[in-house]
Formats: structure tokens, sequence, C-alpha cells
């Protein structure tokens, strides 16, 4: 028996250092592992960003987009707040939506969508006469166009009438068409093809308040009055009347649409 615990003596020993070497080595790679998640987790996210990348309209400058959404060399993912950036680049003229995608731990997607004109009017900047474009919300984003680079749409209607004084880019369209624009809105949506018969809408004061539009159809030299908001109904039965009166061969100057039914006055005849 003394033979046996002195043999057995020295094995166990030696199993109790490689436990503790083994121990050593766990605690090593856990503090290892413990450091990287501490940096991946509490450091990474207050650096500075690694990146971040703009989308969504070619041609705006990076710098403005940065120094609007408030995103500078100092910014991390801990300090970039989505629904502040986002408020701030719709502040843009042009701009219509921002959405902020933040890539944790070090990185921030910016993805603009664009303004997209509803109609246009024709302003004089200095000496030249030339287009305006605005949206839905009536706001101003682009003056200038050129017909090679970028054709205008034939459902893009022009609108006259607006009395705009060397506008600028941002401005926004008194609140008065607000209904108007919606109304553009919807026919734009829903049947463009109806804008393309016209080649103008006019905006015509009334003689206190509000205002009334005046349309001219691109085939037919008739002017037709209309009450300040459109709707694809009315403006079908516009075109089956115009056909039917001109048909006849009346002589018309103008046909009025204000009251949901057609009335119309004459040409006046020429003297002589």
């Amino acid at each position: 028996m003394a033979s046996y615990y002195a043999y057995a003596a020295p094995h166990k020993k030696n199993v109790s250092g490689v436990d503790r070497k083994l121990k050593r080595i766990v605690i090593i790679l856990a503090m290892v592992v413990g450091a990287e998640l501490c940096w991946f987790l509490f450091i990474s996210p207050c650096m500075p960003l690694q990146a971040v990348e703009v989308t969504g309209i070619p041609g705006i400058e990076r710098n403005l987009v940065l120094n609007r959404a408030g995103i500078n060399s100092h910014s991390s993912y801990m300090t970039v707040n989505p629904a502040v950036v986002e408020a701030n680049l719709e502040g843009l003229y042009q701009v219509k939506s921002a959405r902020v995608i933040k890539h944790f731990p070090d990185s921030v997607m910016i993805v603009l969508e664009p303004r997209e004109a509803l109609a246009f009017t024709l302003v004089r900047i200095g000496e030249k006469i030339t287009p305006a474009f605005f949206d839905k919300q009536g706001v101003i984003f682009k003056i200038g166009t050129s017909l090679e680079d970028e054709p205008l749409s034939p459902s893009l209607p022009l609108i006259s009438g607006l009395a705009l004084n060397e506008p600028i880019l941002g401005m926004r369209l008194s609140p008065v068409f607000t209904g108007f624009l919606a109304s553009l809105e919807r026919i734009h949506t829903t049947a463009p093809e109806l804008l393309t018969a016209f080649s103008e809408i006019r905006i015509h004061p009334k003689i206190y308040d509000g205002f009334d539009l005046i349309l001219y159809p691109n085939h037919n030299p008739v002017r037709i009055r209309s009450a300040a908001e459109l709707h694809e109904d009315m403006l079908r039965y516009m075109m089956l009347a115009i056909d039917v009166i001109v048909s006849q061969g009346t002589q018309v100057d103008e046909i009025d649409f204000r009251t949901g039914t057609a009335s119309y006055t004459l040409k006046e005849a020429s003297s002589g």
C-alpha cells in the first residue's frame, strides 16, 4: 500500500499542474475576448465614424449634405440621431425625404429622395425667361434646365399667372394654391394623359378672393374656364364637350365649366 501511494502522488501533482495551465489559458482567452467585446460594444461606437455614404440625389454636394446633417469628423455611431438628421436634411430644397440608416458600430448611410416636378412655370431671371419647377408642396426646387439633358415630360403642365418675381430656390408657392396642387397631383397620378391635352393652365385671380383656372387645349383655339381645383371626370367632360361644340361649327371664344355644366360665349363677329 505504501508503495502505491508513493507512486500515485506524483501523478496527482502533474494533473494539478495541467489544470492550472488550462485555467491560465482560459483566463487569458476570456480577457482577450472581453477586451474585444468591450471595444466592439462600448468603445468603437464612440469613436469617429469610419464611413458615411450619401445616396439618392446625383450631383448634390456631399459637404452640403453632411453640414446640414450635423455630421463631422468627430461624429460617432452613438452621437448620430437619425430623427434629428432626417429632419435637418428635409430642410434642403432638393430633398423630398431623407432616411438615415446606422450600421453598427461605425458607419452611417444617408438615403435621400429627390423632389419630383409636378409642374413648371416661366419666370424672369434678369433678362432671361426660364422655367422654374415646383413639386406637389409648391416648393421651387429647380430653375432652368437643359432640354437635351432633361427633356420636359408631356404630362408636366405649364402653369402661368403665378406672378413670381425673381424667384429663388426653396421658395414655396402661396398656401392659396394648396388645393389646386393637390388636385393636379391626383390627376398626374391617375390620368396623366389628360394633362397632355393642354398647352397651358393659367391662374386667373377673382376680383375679391380666390382664383379660377383658364385651360388652353392643344388642338382647339378655345379657352376653358374652370374652378380652382381640377377633377378627372370634369376634364374628360371638358374634352368631350369641346369636340361636340367645335364639330357643330360654333365659333366659341370660351367655355365655362365652373358650375359643372358647359356654358359658352361666342366669338365676336369682326366688322367690315
